[in-house]
């Protein structure tokens, strides 16, 4: 297990755990979080553990061009169902993702120290936000880093059915206009297949983040 100090490095992704962690320890200082996800690594942890630095293999990631609109989805679409905004509510969006109970885990790994860094990176232009709104009311969203040809999506929330469904779809729309080559949503789950989410090998991703458009942050 590779343990992070003071300097500012990471081992190679291809040497992670067959769990798909990297490293361990460090901080989550804006700098660090940059280097990381620029090399494919991302922190996940709970509360109180150390951080810990994954890039599992395969990696679960979006193709713009590949995204299923589902034909109830197109339905909500055309009635304009939500009002969707980005970047105009970051904080607001973190904080719901936090409070999000999911299946098998028992508490978040958005801690205060995290929201702290993704604020940070936020206010850099980084980390951005999209936000489902009801009326007034926010009722969905998602955030991630912009890495200028890649979105690294890190979470999402809905408080009605099908809002963050509804935001995504937008978003990903939004980045195959701008000609986003993809996005990265880390792991395997069902919700993001079922939008045209696919595993790659981790090998292909990295290809994919490293390669030189003139966009990359």
């Amino acid at each position: 297990m590779f343990f992070l100090t003071n300097k500012l490095e990471f081992p190679p992704p291809q040497s992670a755990s067959p769990e798909g962690i990297v490293a361990v320890g460090g901080d989550l200082s804006p700098e660090r979080l940059m280097l990381a996800y620029r090399m494919g690594i991302f922190p996940w942890f709970e509360e109180g553990e150390l951080i810990l630095w994954w890039s599992p293999d395969p990696r679960m990631v979006m193709f713009p061009d590949k995204l299923k609109v589902s034909k109830s989805m197109r339905q909500l679409l055309k009635k304009n169902a939500f009002r969707v905004t980005f970047d105009q509510a970051f904080e607001q969006v973190i904080r719901e993702c936090a409070l999000i109970v999911r299946p098998g885990q028992e508490s978040t790994w958005i801690t205060e120290d995290m929201i702290d860094a993704y604020n940070k990176l936020h206010i850099a232009g980084i980390a951005r936000s999209v936000e489902v709104w009801q009326e007034d009311r926010l009722v969905g969203g998602l955030y991630g880093i912009d890495l200028g040809h890649v979105f690294c999506g890190e979470s999402m929330f809905s408080k009605v059915s099908n809002a963050s469904k509804y935001g995504f779809i937008i978003w990903v729309q939004e980045l195959q206009k701008e000609n986003y080559q993809l996005i990265d949503c880390q792991v395997h789950t069902e919700h993001l297949e079922s939008l045209g989410a696919e595993e790659i090998d981790r090998q292909d991703f990295l290809e994919i983040l490293q390669s030189k458009d003139g966009r990359s942050v």
